[in-house]
């Protein structure tokens, strides 16, 4: 068998009614049409599972590499807990208009409702216009009646958080917490591989066929976190040419990562496989001697968990993200959605 190397894979790019031209003009992505509002950069959710671009394994799914590759490739614990199911999905958002108020489920609700696994997710902003908003949590207490009256009467607003937005930003959104992207953001979101999502409110928008767009108001009740937290934007370090933790949670762990000099990255104590989502500059990957990868900003690598210490070499300057699964995704609840999905 070949030995594995880093993978870049096609994105999967997705129109939305809201998308726009960001991923296109400032990521470099071939988007066809001036609606373009997702780049799936690595995805194993059924139906548009990614597919290899670079080296001698261009072609293949991902789904198909694990199968082959198994814990050399995603980590012996994760590929023991999900076999070839790939846990996380990594995007690039352009929000060219608001995106509709939602809530995502836990994983035990989402088995119910959808079948699916949860959503617990999170964004780094890269780019954000003049005034540009995060719609995220409550801004005061509130109660279930209290909220149905507010959406009723179409006041939805006025009671939830708007956290001014700025490149850097880093938002963690655990199932349940209502939430929305504002317009005039550009940001990488990293998730669990689900698309269960209950729409809340859309702002009276009509979609391309003139009809307004389905809303899930009964099963987002199920779902919706009511209480107040006194932060929603999650501080973090920024020291150059070492990891910074954004996000650490039972489903994926995320550092920031500005380099000005190269960095050498040991992976010996984690089972997992590790992704880098280039935001800026761009840098190369020194891996098993010789051999090496390069990412420019807007592309996104998978390294395997075989590989387990690399050199980055910014040219000069990058940042970007690195994610992983920190230990075991442990949860009995997990397990039986596996058992029902699979």
């Amino acid at each position: 068998m070949n030995r594995i190397y880093p993978l870049k894979f096609k994105p999967i790019i997705k129109d939305k009614i809201w998308g726009g031209t960001r991923l296109k003009n400032i990521l470099n992505k071939k988007c066809k049409t001036d609606k373009a509002g997702e780049s799936w950069e690595i995805s194993g959710y059924p139906g548009d599972v990614s597919r290899v671009k670079n080296g001698f394994l261009a072609g293949n799914s991902l789904e198909e590499l694990i199968e082959v590759y198994m814990g050399d490739l995603v980590g012996d614990s994760i590929f023991e807990r999900f076999g070839t199911f790939f846990p996380l999905l990594v995007k690039f958002i352009d929000a060219n208009d608001v995106l509709s108020i939602q809530v995502h489920p836990n994983d035990e609700l989402a088995l119910r409702q959808f079948n699916s696994f949860g959503k617990t997710e999170m964004w780094y902003v890269i780019e954000a216009e003049r005034e540009a908003e995060i719609i995220v949590g409550f801004n005061q207490p509130v109660s279930r009646e209290t909220y149905l009256s507010h959406l009723k009467d179409k006041s939805l607003m006025s009671i939830l958080n708007a956290e001014k937005s700025f490149p850097g930003d880093v938002f963690f959104l655990p199932a349940g917490r209502i939430h929305a992207i504002g317009q005039g953001i550009l940001l990488a979101e990293i998730q669990q591989t689900s698309d269960a999502t209950l729409r809340i409110y859309d702002f009276d928008r009509l979609d391309d066929k003139g009809k307004p767009r389905e809303l899930h108001t009964e099963k987002a009740l199920e779902a919706i976190d009511f209480k107040v937290y006194p932060q929603y934007k999650t501080p973090y370090e920024k020291l150059p040419n070492k990891p910074n933790r954004l996000v650490s949670c039972r489903y994926f762990t995320t550092n920031f990562l500005r380099l000005n000099k190269p960095v050498d990255r040991e992976y010996h104590e984690i089972d997992s496989f590790v992704i880098y989502m280039c935001l800026e500059g761009k840098f190369d990957i020194h891996y098993d001697g010789n051999d090496s990868e390069s990412l420019m900003r807007g592309e996104t690598v998978l390294l395997p968990a075989m590989i387990k210490k690399v050199n980055l070499v910014p040219g000069p300057e990058s940042s970007l993200l690195e994610i992983y699964i920190n230990g075991r995704p442990d949860s009995a609840r997990i397990d039986d959605a596996l058992d029902k999905l699979f």
